[in-house]
């Protein structure tokens, strides 16, 4: 295995890395960030329950720390999906300039590989929705 594939494995596997990690930091965070429900007992004399300013001030905390990991997310999938497209391109043309005739199948390749890339920066983008709506 060259260099070359050995960069290139190595920055996908630091954006899987970074995605996973931010994932269950958001998840750490949102978990010990949740203030203890306070109005418990007023539902249970009223039927109603009391929402806090601390509660809500409490979520709202917990809402932006989901922002902040999505965002960061979304982005580092997105910077190293645009470097390896970029890579992925100039390789292509590169090899079609030296070898004309087996251009078709190049092209094919790339398009394939291109369609790979965009599929983890998908990926990442779904992770960065399930983190904001449902952690």
């Amino acid at each position: 295995m060259n260099g070359k594939t050995m960069r290139a494995g190595c920055a996908i596997f630091a954006m899987v890395l970074i995605t996973v990690f931010m994932c269950f930091m958001c998840g750490a965070v949102s978990a010990f960030a949740a203030e203890p429900a306070t109005g418990a007992e007023n539902v249970a004399t009223t039927g109603t329950a009391v929402t806090t300013g601390a509660e809500t001030a409490g979520k709202a905390d917990n809402t932006g720390t989901k922002a902040i990991a999505a965002a960061v997310a979304v982005g580092v999938a997105a910077a190293f999906g645009a470097v390896a497209m970029g890579l992925a391109i100039a390789k292509s043309t590169e090899s079609m300039a030296r070898q004309p005739e087996a251009s078709d199948k190049i092209n094919s390749a790339m398009m394939l590989g291109l369609v790979f890339i965009e599929t983890g920066i998908i990926y990442a983008l779904i992770v960065a929705i399930l983190i904001i709506f449902v952690l």
